[in-house]
């Protein structure tokens, strides 16, 4: 049985990035290019956990985590930041809107699939 992930990035070399990652550790990989987006792919999915940028058009990260958690169905799904940012007020804004983990790019494989299996056992 392969873990559903949904990656929202509005970047999509880091999109193609994360799936060639991810597919041959066994993850199904389903992509959005930004927040909003990335709340219409969920409405037909049920990932096991999400991976989101934050600065991204039309609706950021952090506007995406709130939407996220809002839905009683996603309350607990794991959300890993991966990003360049990495100023601590940022991780800790994004900890508060309900973010599982923060990893900052250029992103280690090993690393992201480490991480993803840790929050989705």
């Amino acid at each position: 049985m392969s873990t559903t992930i949904l990656a929202v990035d509005d970047s999509r070399t880091m999109r193609d990035m994360i799936r060639l990652a991810l597919l041959p550790a066994g993850f199904t990989v389903h992509v959005a290019e930004d927040g909003l987006d990335g709340l219409e792919v969920l409405e037909g999915i049920e990932p096991e956990a999400i991976i989101t940028d934050i600065n991204m058009p039309r609706m950021d990260g952090f506007g995406f985590i709130d939407a996220v958690r809002a839905q009683d169905v996603h309350r607990a799904t794991p959300i890993l930041v991966l990003t360049t940012e990495s100023a601590p007020e940022l991780k800790m804004r994004a900890r508060n809107a309900g973010a599982t983990g923060w990893i900052v790019k250029p992103f280690d494989p090993a690393k992201l699939i480490k991480a993803l299996q840790m929050v989705t056992a």
